[in-house]
């Protein structure tokens, strides 16, 4: 099995592959000529996101900046807006439902480093799935950690951080992230 194929799999796998790196190299670049862009330019921003987003609905626009790691492993659908400076670490796929509204400076991080200082020195990581439903709003400065799902309708509050999964109609905040209220 090759790194990449570990990586998918969430298994541990070997971040500073060749094949690994250098796809986080074309990803980062086509960030790079994402993010130099003219702002008013949007059909060479939509069609430049439409290159190094996995998949993506018709209705959309990230502000710049964005950064990912790979992008290949992010998907979007319909009405879908963030703010400047998204950050998305894709080494797992990160999946965005319908309407989804994401606020200034909120990263989404799927990949894991061991607790083990030998093994995590090497390089070595494990890299886990986001999901969000649809509806969802993200206040500024959220930080969603590997492996939460998000149901339908929720909004999370500025500033927080979501280590478990938040479920369907809900308001969510905190560090961690805790169900406040439920919404109607």
């Amino acid at each position: 099995m090759t790194e990449k194929e570990k990586m998918l799999n969430a298994n541990l796998y070997d971040a500073n592959d060749k094949e690994l790196y250098d796809e986080r190299i074309r990803c980062k670049s086509l960030c790079y000529e994402y993010n130099n862009l003219p702002p008013n330019d949007t059909e060479k921003r939509t069609n430049l996101i439409k290159k190094l987003i996995g998949k993506a609905g018709e209705s959309f626009l990230i502000e710049q900046p964005f950064q990912c790691d790979y992008g290949y492993n992010i998907e979007f659908g319909e009405n879908f807006y963030s703010n400047h400076n998204l950050i998305i670490l894709d080494p797992a796929k990160v999946t965005f439902g319908n309407n989804v509204f994401i606020g200034p400076n909120c990263a989404f991080y799927t990949p894991v480093h061991p607790l083990d200082a030998e093994t995590r020195n090497k390089g070595l990581e494990y890299a886990y799935p986001i999901k969000i439903g649809n509806n969802v709003w993200f206040g500024g400065n959220v930080v969603v950690l590997p492996g939460v799902t998000i149901g339908d309708n929720v909004v999370i509050g500025a500033g927080s951080v979501v280590v478990k999964d938040i479920p369907p109609n809900v308001l969510a905040v905190g560090n961690p992230c805790k169900i406040v209220k439920n919404i109607d």
